[in-house]
């Protein structure tokens, strides 16, 4: 029997990236998903591949993780298709990268909106669940710029450090019906997001990281996957960095 067969997992921004290997990461592992995305045609069409590729019930739904009655639906899909709801990884993000003095309202609204404000909306509904079966798994992708601040990031890294104020705040809340929460908290990832760097930026990134190597999302999901088996059970309200070692 794989490590997480008969378990259902919801994969929130799970269409590309870290999310979709997330996703991946379960499925191999013998786990049924619930994978949403806001890019609907292709959510659908990951799920069908993930699907395929490792026989597993994937489940692709379009949704706005900063719209309540959107989570409200995912999860009522997922319990629908599964009947019980093991896992969640708060992983949608955006970025809208700019110095304050030059940042819109609405761009700071907006990151904390899906950063921070969907995790809590997730997990707000999930929880109504989990506390029933008296177990469950909730872990959220933070950043190490949540921990480190970065220029020109205020908008994300206030919503990378309030999310990690949630996961504490939860862990704390959600103990009493044996549901655990923590937080990955990712360094530099090889990414779409990194790929689009400069040679000199890329560079630069580099001097700064112990291993003189960007992770890769498998790293990540592989932090993930440890947080939601049994050998994590007694670990609940800690981020885990994996960063390559630059901020510690």
């Amino acid at each position: 029997m794989k490590r997480f067969s008969n378990k259902s997992v919801i994969v929130t921004g799970a269409g590309r990236g870290i999310g979709l290997e997330i996703a991946r990461t379960f499925a191999q592992n013998g786990a049924n998903i619930l994978m949403t995305g806001v890019n609907e045609e292709n959510i659908k069409k990951s799920a069908e591949t993930i699907s395929s590729n490792y026989s597993v019930k994937a489940i692709g739904v379009k949704q706005d993780v900063s719209s309540e009655a959107d989570c409200e639906k995912v999860v009522s899909i997922a319990e629908e298709n599964f009947s019980h709801i093991d896992i969640l990884v708060n992983n949608a993000g955006i970025t809208r990268d700019n110095l304050v003095l030059r940042m819109k309202e609405k761009d700071f609204e907006d990151v904390i909106a899906v950063n921070l404000k969907g995790p809590f909306l997730m997990s707000k509904h999930v929880f109504r669940i989990m506390s029933k079966q008296r177990s469950g798994r909730i872990i959220n992708i933070s950043s190490v710029v949540g921990q480190s601040g970065q220029a020109g990031q205020a908008n994300y890294a206030s919503s990378k450090a309030g999310l990690i104020g949630l996961t504490k705040s939860l862990a704390k809340e959600f103990a009493k019906r044996n549901v655990n929460v923590n937080s990955v908290s990712p360094g530099f990832i090889e990414t779409d997001m990194t790929a689009s760097l400069d040679e000199k930026t890329k560079a630069s990134i580099l001097s700064q990281i112990p291993l003189k190597r960007m992770g890769k999302p498998y790293d990540v999901a592989a932090a993930v996957l440890f947080l939601a088996g049994e050998e994590s059970s007694y670990i609940t309200g800690q981020i885990i960095a994996v960063n390559g070692g630059i901020y510690i």
